[in-house]
């Protein structure tokens, strides 16, 4: 079953005083199981955006840790800042990361509320998914009036909060309110202009956002409001879909900027968000000098920007996930106020696991560790790592060849069989720690106890499964490093003639991992009990290996003709 993972993404209204953003933030450190991912301050808006990561219940006491270590430490009394704002701990959204659904994720977000409400007597209102009334789904309505407006509002009976105090006490004059929620992932980005104008900000901003701006009689900034039937103000709706936002002027900066609100990056995604407000910033005579990502983003987001534009320039898109990053942070200046660390602003790489694998080491440190004294890595590891190298001359040749002179109307012919050779690549970067890690499944299996009848039965289905699973991983590298060779074939038939060699290598390559991969099958399937399962397993092998060597025979005869 897939392992429950929820983010939260508190905001608190502190954003200068690193002492009092760290005591906060890293209190959820207290919490088994809770990983810290970001901290985000700002000194301009007076706010932090603190991300940790969890299981629900492991996330909700950390949640209720820091909202607590916020009301201790800040005071709303003497708060001030460019961001709408009305408690401490301002907003609290719970987000769904994996094997949880948003309405699952709510059901957490209220049972928070309710603790936060009743054990620490601060003012709960649940908003987006955890909204116990529709008024209540949208945030501007939770915080209308901000912290200025609580006394009033916390009075109003259309108003009482969802959980805690509905009087504005002098603890409550502390700590302010909380908002918290369930709500899908939300990407906080701010694009920066060449302007101090807070209102051309905003014109541009209302050109964007969803929910555009009033139309008005004549003049559309001072004109009489046209009103609907309702007596409802009409709309003329922005340009994107799940977008918010809003204009403002950061002195730290010394710019005005335009803060969205990606609610959807399916519907509209960051550089959808940046190209559009591009455009409309040169209509209004202004120009975009850069963004900037507050929070962390899904690594998906990064590399659809890094493709939408590669593509832009006509240019490959089969190159390295670390190259398609960098084309995305250059192409929408998000280093242009401070520096952008892939490290810690990708969700899936600041929670990725400090694991030694084998494809980490440098090849040096791969070649000492593979001719030291332990038996893996071992034949199945170094095939795929064979393998891997061949598909990447393949890919290679397509990548120059999508580049070559002359050839512009054909670079997504080749960019296409470059994306095809990075898949290729990256399945057998894989699998050269997973036959290294099929093999420890092995010897695990003999470790295991056997001084009971009990006991030997399950070691031995142990190793039974485990020899399977061993024979199975050089199998699947036979499998793709067979397939990859489809890269090298088209190459050698159709791409860059001064690379033809590199075609050429690539196959051998290929052939020799499926070779190699070939022996561990034979030699792991002579170990299976079942010999059903394991006659299978080499009739497949068989198959692989008679095609791998008629399809290198192919290629390598048209290569020493073309030679």
């Amino acid at each position: 079953m897939q392992k429950q993972l929820i983010e939260c993404v508190p905001n608190i209204s502190e954003g200068s005083d690193l002492k009092i953003i760290n005591e906060i933030a890293h209190s959820v450190e207290t919490i088994d199981g809770v990983k810290l991912l970001d901290i985000d301050p700002g000194q301009a808006t007076n706010r932090t955006v603190i991300t940790f990561v969890g299981e629900p219940a492991q996330v909700i006491e950390a949640a209720f840790v820091l909202i607590k270590k916020a009301s201790e430490l800040i005071d709303m009394r003497k708060h001030s800042g460019e961001h709408p704002r009305f408690g401490a701990t301002d907003v609290c959204p719970l987000v769904p990361i994996s094997g949880i659904s948003l309405e699952e994720t709510a059901v957490y977000a209220v049972a928070l509320g309710k603790r936060v409400g009743e054990e620490l007597d601060i003012p709960v209102y649940l908003y987006e998914k955890a909204a116990q009334e529709d008024k209540r789904i949208n945030l501007a309505n939770c915080r209308a009036g901000e912290y200025e407006g609580l006394p009033k509002k916390l009075s109003d009976p259309d108003w009482k909060p969802d959980f805690g105090p509905s009087k504005f006490t002098d603890k409550v004059a502390r700590t302010g309110a909380t908002a918290i929620s369930a709500r899908d992932f939300l990407v906080a980005y701010n694009v920066n202009l060449n302007t101090t104008s807070t209102r051309r900000a905003n014109a541009i901003a209302f050109d964007i956002r969803e929910a555009g701006r009033i139309k008005r009689e004549g003049n559309p900034i001072t004109g009489k409001k046209v009103m609907d039937k309702n007596g409802e103000p009409v709309r003329i709706p922005g340009k994107l879909k799940a977008v918010k936002g809003i204009g403002w002027y950061i002195e730290e900066y010394g710019i005005a900027q335009i803060s969205y609100n990606l609610t959807n990056i399916s519907i509209t995604s960051m550089h959808e968000a940046f190209d559009e407000t591009c455009k409309a910033a040169e209509e209004r005579g202004l120009r975009v000098t850069g963004s900037e990502l507050i929070g962390l983003i899904p690594l998906s987001a990064m590399l659809d920007a890094g493709d939408y534009f590669l593509k832009k320039q006509n240019r490959s898109l089969g190159i390295s996930e670390a190259e398609k990053i960098k084309i995305a942070i250059k192409s929408l200046g998000l280093d242009d106020l401070k520096p952008f660390n892939p490290a810690e602003k990708i969700i899936e790489y600041v929670m990725k696991e400090d694991k030694k694998q084998l494809i980490d080491l440098s090849l040096s440190d791969f070649a000492e560790e593979t001719a030291g004294e332990s038996m893996a890595p071992g034949g199945g590891s170094i095939s795929a790592y064979v393998g891997t190298l061949g598909v990447s001359l393949g890919t290679m040749v397509a990548n120059l060849s999508s580049h070559k002179a002359g050839w512009d109307d054909r670079w997504e012919e080749f960019s296409k069989w470059a994306e095809t050779g990075q898949g290729y690549k990256n399945k057998l970067l894989a699998l050269v720690d997973e036959d290294t890690n099929a093999f420890n499944k092995i010897i695990e299996g003999f470790r295991m106890p056997k001084e009971t009848e009990e006991e030997k039965e399950e070691r031995a289905k142990a190793i039974e499964s485990a020899t399977i699973y061993a024979t199975e991983v050089p199998l699947l590298i036979m499998e793709t490093s067979y397939q990859s060779m489809e890269v090298m074939h088209a190459m050698a038939l159709n791409g860059i003639p001064n690379s033809l060699s590199d075609a050429g290598v690539g196959a051998l390559c290929a052939r020799t991992a499926v070779y190699g991969a070939y022996f561990n099958v034979r030699i792991n399937a002579k170990d299976i009990k079942d010999r059903t399962v394991a006659d299978e397993l080499i009739g497949k092998a068989k198959e692989i290996f008679d095609n791998t060597i008629a399809l290198e025979e192919e290629i390598i005869n048209y290569i020493n003709d073309k030679i």
